[in-house]
């Protein structure tokens, strides 16, 4: 597979979230594109469309009805499709359960870290002889958060910038056990799929940065009724607004210059003597390594 260069279904924006934003009002000029990569097919087509005039690519993170449970989404392939499409920034739009009393249902939380609890997904696009080491002690784009935080406050939302997102397994709900041990270790918010998705993004030298809509406390909180499926679709729902006139403000502001180091994360990660490297990963790899090792 290679990279898209159709102008038409090319696209330096994508966001990773649910399908009403791509229903979203002004998104005009659509296409659906059913692609498949290296590492099999993404969640679902990939709808891209103009908005406040420039293209952006959406992604159903669950599939299309929300099929796709966390542990089974193909992280990979959802990057590499939005990676072959030209995308450069990726807004990942997510539902998290808060840790912390000040981060109230309603509220939306832009974080600056993660912290990875999952135990069973892959979560590098590197290996079968080719080693990478990439770089993640800031595993958000600060630039993009920032841009990000600033389209979302303009809705009106109330907005936290900054906390650790800590991503677990899943499907099931946390124990209060595991909820108050996460509280205790300094954790902000919890969700299911931030993880691997942001280090992906970063192998595929992508901006990554987080709108995490809190539904609920988790079940920590004494006061409040345990996290609940109905509570997190009631929430969610309730913000489909706010999420969409973030991406429609975040598209009209967009600063298509990158101002950070995320364009060349690989330049000192990869570490295989090129000699070595199987023909055949070289060709998997080829849409992230061509720029630093020739085929």
């Amino acid at each position: 597979m290679t990279t898209i260069t159709e102008p038409s279904a090319t696209a330096r924006l994508a966001v990773i979230g649910g399908s009403g934003l791509y229903s979203m009002p002004g998104l005009a000029e659509t296409r659906e594109l059913d692609l498949d990569t290296p590492f099999g097919k993404p969640s679902a087509p990939i709808v891209v469309g103009m908005l406040e005039g420039q293209r952006i690519a959406f992604l159903a993170r669950h599939g299309i009805g929300h099929h796709i449970s966390p542990g089974e989404i193909n992280y990979r392939a959802n990057i590499y499709a939005l990676k072959s499409l030209g995308v450069e920034r990726v807004v990942s739009i997510s539902a998290c359960g808060s840790l912390r009393e000040e981060f109230a249902p309603g509220h939306i939380v832009i974080p600056d870290q993660i912290y990875d609890n999952t135990r069973l997904r892959v979560r590098s696009f590197f290996g079968d002889g080719l080693v990478a080491h990439i770089s993640v002690a800031d595993p958000v784009c600060g630039d993009l958060s920032y841009q990000l935080e600033a389209a979302t406050r303009s809705t009106g939302a109330t907005v936290h910038r900054g906390g650790t997102f800590i991503t677990v397994e899943g499907p099931r709900f946390s124990t209060k056990a595991e909820s108050n041990l996460f509280r205790s270790w300094g954790m902000s918010i919890i969700g299911m799929t931030a993880s691997p998705e942001a280090f992906l993004a970063r192998e595929a030298e992508m901006c990554y940065a987080i709108m995490a809509h809190v539904t609920d406390y988790d079940v920590w909180h004494v006061s409040e009724s345990p996290v609940t499926v109905e509570m997190v679709i009631e929430t969610l729902q309730k913000n489909t607004h706010v999420a969409q006139e973030a991406v429609r403000k975040l598209a009209a502001s967009f600063e298509v210059q990158r101002r950070c180091e995320c364009g060349s994360a690989l330049a000192s990660a990869l570490i295989t003597d090129p000699a070595r490297i199987p023909s055949q990963t070289k060709s998997k790899l080829k849409l992230l390594i061509e720029k630093y090792i020739p085929q």
